[in-house]
């Protein structure tokens, strides 16, 4: 039997498939921080709820339900860069020339 129950978490996310994809991410990015917590690196983040579920998935699922993960399109940031113009480069006036 599985807590909190599939129907219920269904609910939160757009398909079954994205259920699966949501908690296979988050049990693996929990898995790593437990592995990490010896190594000082610091930059994973910690299962947001407490637990008495021992399996990273199991804890993933509850996050869910308890609305602390949410599902959602990723969003892709495209960051402009300005290149220096000078020796070296060329502006596209000068290219076109």
């Amino acid at each position: 039997m599985v807590n909190p129950p599939i129907e219920g978490l269904l609910d939160r996310v757009d398909s079954k498939f994205g259920l699966v994809t949501l908690a296979a991410r988050r049990a693996r990015d929990i898995n790593s921080y437990f592995n990490q917590l010896g190594g000082g690196l610091g930059h994973m983040i910690p299962p947001q709820v407490s637990s008495t579920a021992r399996k990273p998935l199991s804890v993933a699922f509850e996050e869910i339900s308890s609305d602390k993960i949410l599902w959602g399109e990723p969003v892709e940031e495209v960051a402009e860069v300005d290149l220096p113009v000078g020796e070296g480069f060329e502006t596209d006036a000068e290219a076109a020339d």
